[in-house]
Parts: C-alpha cells; sequence; structure tokens
C-alpha cells in the first residue's frame, strides 16, 4: 500500500516516540509497503491551530496515497485538517498532551478529542494509552496496541554480569531523557537527596528547558550533592549505551509517560526500573519485581527504593535478571508492525468496500 507519513519537524530527533516512527517505517517498506514522509514544520500549539485554515497544508496531504498514518503529536495542525482530506487516517498515539497535568488541559483535552474523532483507527503503543483514546470517545475496535520493541542496542550484557555489576561500588542511578519538568528530575534529585547512604546519580539527556535545568542544577547544589550528581547533557547511542552498562538502576519518574520505551531500553542491561506509575510503564515495570511504581512527585517513594536497592545487593542482582528477562519478552519490531499493518488494511479495506 502507499502510506503517506504525517510528523511535526524532522523526524531525525531523539526521542522514544521519533525512534518509533523511524523504525515503524523501515518496517512497513522491508514489507513491501511505499511510504512518503511529509514533516510539518513545529508550531507552536496556537500556531498549529491556525494551520486547519492553511489550504496549503490540505493540498500538502492531498495525495495518491491509500491512507495517511499521522503521528499524533502533529494533532494541533490537523484537528480539522483532516475533515478536508480523501485518504482515510490512522494516528500513531505515543502520549497525548491532554493526559498531562497542565494550565491549558481542558483547551488540549476539547482539540485531541475533535483530532481523534476524525481519523479511521488509532495505533496506541500502550494499554494506558488505549484506555485513554477509548475515553475520548475512539470504538475500541478501531485500536490497536502496538508497543515499541526498545532493542535500539541489540543484546549488550551477560547475565553473570549483572549478578557481578550489582555488588560493585556505590549504587549508580541513571536518568535518561530529555530535561523538562515532565521527566521528573527534580523529584530524582530530592529522592537521592532523602537517601543515607552514597549513591550517585548520572543525568543524561539535552537541555530541553534551561530554565529548569538551572532550578536542578541549584537543587542539587542545595542538598550538598554535587560530588554525587553528574549531568553529561546529551550523548550518542555508543555512549549512552556504555552509561547503560555502567550503572546499577534507569530512574525516570515522570509525571507522565505514554509508554516510557527508556525504561525498556534499560532492562536490556538489567537495569531495574524506578518509574512512574501514571501512564504506560505499568505495561513494563511489575512492582518489585523489575523495578519500582512511584507516583508523579514522591520523592520519598524515590528515595525508599534507592535505599532498598543500595543494601541489598542481591535482590539489584535478582530485579536486575528479572528485568533483561521481562526486556526478551517484549514483541520485536516486525511483530509490532505486523499489528500495525493489519489495522492499516482494515481501515483501507474499509474505505473501497
Amino acid at each position: 500500500m502507499k502510506v503517506g507519513f504525517v510528523v511535526y519537524g524532522d523526524l531525525d530527533t531523539q526521542s522514544g516516540g521519533f525512534h518509533y516512527d523511524r523504525q515503524l517505517i523501515a518496517e512497513l517498506r522491508a514489507a513491501g509497503d511505499s511510504v512518503e514522509i511529509i514533516e510539518l514544520p513545529w508550531r507552536s500549539y496556537p500556531r498549529g491551530l491556525l494551520d486547519n485554515l492553511s489550504r496549503r497544508l490540505r493540498r500538502r496531504l492531498t495525495g495518491d496515497y491509500d491512507v495517511l498514518l499521522q503521528d499524533e503529536l502533529a494533532h494541533p495542525s490537523l484537528a480539522w485538517t483532516n475533515r478536508h482530506l480523501s485518504a482515510p487516517i490512522v494516528s500513531i498515539v505515543h502520549h497525548l498532551r491532554a493526559s498531562e497535568s497542565r494550565r491549558l488541559q481542558p483547551l488540549y483535552r476539547a482539540v485531541e478529542r475533535c483530532y481523534l474523532r476524525g481519523v479511521d483507527g488509532v495505533v496506541c503503543n500502550s494499554s494506558v494509552t488505549r484506555d485513554v483514546v477509548t475515553d475520548f470517545g475512539v470504538a475500541a475496535d478501531r485500536t490497536v496496541i502496538a508497543p515499541p520493541a526498545g532493542d535500539r542496542f541489540g543484546s549488550a550484557i551477560a547475565a553473570d554480569r549483572i549478578t557481578e555489576r550489582a555488588h560493585e561500588g556505590p549504587l549508580r542511578v541513571l536518568f535518561v531523557g530529555n530535561i523538562t519538568p515532565r521527566k521528573g528530575v527534580d523529584t530524582l534529585i530530592d529522592g537521592l537527596a532523602a537517601t543515607d547512604g552514597d549513591a550517585e546519580l548520572t543525568v543524561v539527556g539535552k537541555p530541553v528547558d534551561e530554565g529548569y535545568v538551572s532550578r536542578c542544577r541549584n537543587r542539587v547544589a542545595d542538598h550538598g550533592l554535587n560530588e554525587r550528581v553528574t549531568f553529561t547533557g546529551g550523548i550518542d547511542d555508543d555512549a549512552l549505551a556504555a552509561a547503560f552498562r555502567d550503572h546499577h538502576v534507569l530512574a525516570v519518574p515522570s509525571q507522565y509517560e505514554g509508554y516510557g520505551i527508556v525504561y525498556l531500553e534499560g532492562m536490556g542491561f538489567g537495569l531495574p526500573a524506578v518509574a512512574s506509575r501514571a501512564g504506560g510503564a505499568t505495561d513494563i515495570v511489575t512492582e518489585g519485581e523489575n523495578g519500582f511504581l512511584v507516583a508523579p512527585g514522591d520523592a520519598s517513594a524515590v528515595a525508599d527504593a534507592i535505599t532498598t536497592l543500595a543494601a541489598d545487593r542481591d535482590r539489584l542482582a535478582t530485579m536486575g535478571l528479572a528485568a533483561r528477562k521481562r526486556y526478551e519478552s517484549q514483541p520485536d519490531w516486525r511483530e509490532t508492525t505486523d499489528r500495525v499493518r493489519e489495522l492499516l488494511n482494515s481501515v483501507v479495506d474499509g474505505e473501497h468496500s
């Protein structure tokens, strides 16, 4: 089939959602489908809404496509534009903006509801995401759960090394993600400060919100943690793989995650996860088995998790092995793409019937 893939910005952007999109496109092409990428310029939310008045945008999206596959991130520009398009539309939902606690949440909810009710099918990255999508009025039989594979780095560490590493040095905690308020770095710093041990934290990620990064650095200084917290900035995949291999636990206590592919990537290296209870991480993390689930903003729960793993290295090793086992059970990209293609074909067949 001929697919038009619609996305905001540069598809090479380093984030879990864009990685998902790239892998899906590669697998669709490998399966024999033609995929044309349509990159729309990044917009502020108000400017994106104005795009719905643009005839030029409608013309860009009108082509000889069997189906349009849209990253839901671009929904501000598409909520009403889609009504003028002839091809059937399937949306990929990584993370609904309305799922976060934001000042304009009622507006986001109204626009995303309008957008989702105007598509013919929805690809969801987790069961939690599908629950939210169906709550917005999308029929369950028009959705599919197609989780990411999380195998960007491949099989990178042996079981005996996981056990050996667990008993080495002070507990080394790793954060990976764009540094924004949603990701909960401040909560992680407060949690580290509340522990009695000598655990260390490495914060890896692009400083997207410079003001927030500055506040986090000040928080580190206020807690007297300058010798125990390191900010690396963004790093390449080779350096990130080395960081996963060198640490004991991955901690990303976000306010919300639609899925949280980074938890799965860490598990590939035998890292138990300290993850957000809000969102799709509950599909990956089993409390007390391969990680800990904490409520957004709960620094005390973060501190408890760090303290537990620092004090009981045998348990750290056991949970690391369980994390690796969970990673190995994840569907691969071909299985994920097969689920997506089944939905695409049903939507296209329905359009032509």
